[in-house]
């Protein structure tokens, strides 16, 4: 796998020497996310029973035993992130702090992994970039934007304060 898979199963082995029962739960669960990434790649006809009746088998995808690429565990890591937020929000609308804090911990060690993020002047100055090799002229153009934005950014700024870069910038424009 990557450059991440690689770190995560040297820190399960410190996480499981040191008895840190969070941290190794929660890189278990990532891992298990990256497989499941991986493993979902294999493509099934649409209708199975009728492929079958015709004698047609489900072909392993050759790209079902190639690992993961460092974009792809971003994607992964990010989901989980994503995941651990929603949680976060839901359990504190229902008083579930026990469970607040649990996510919380999760979460702490999931945002370890991120590769290091932007600064708000980064982000700025990659905005205006972008919005200047666009074109865009105004909050109009932010379907223009934003997907350059995040390609640009690779992951490493959150795509709120992104979007609300892009929307104070085109604002202004």
């Amino acid at each position: 796998m990557g450059a991440l898979d690689d770190r995560l199963m040297t820190d399960l082995k410190d996480a499981m020497r040191a008895g840190d029962t969070n941290r190794r739960d929660v890189i278990r669960f990532l891992r298990a996310a990256f497989k499941n990434a991986q493993i979902a790649r294999v493509q099934v006809p649409d209708d199975l029973e009728a492929a079958a009746a015709r004698g047609e088998e489900v072909a392993r995808s050759a790209d079902r035993d190639r690992p993961l690429d460092d974009a792809e565990e971003l994607a992964v890591l990010q989901r989980q992130i994503k995941q651990r937020q929603d949680s976060i929000e839901q359990f504190g609308l229902a008083k579930r702090e026990d469970l607040v804090a649990r996510e919380s911990a999760q979460l702490a060690v999931l945002r370890d992994y991120l590769p290091t993020g932007m600064s708000e002047a980064e982000i700025e100055a990659l905005t205006r970039a972008v919005i200047a090799e666009t074109g865009a002229t105004g909050p109009r153009d932010m379907k223009l934007v934003m997907p350059a934005l995040i390609a640009r950014a690779g992951g490493r700024a959150d795509s709120r304060a992104l979007s609300d870069a892009a929307k104070r910038l085109l604002a202004s424009v």
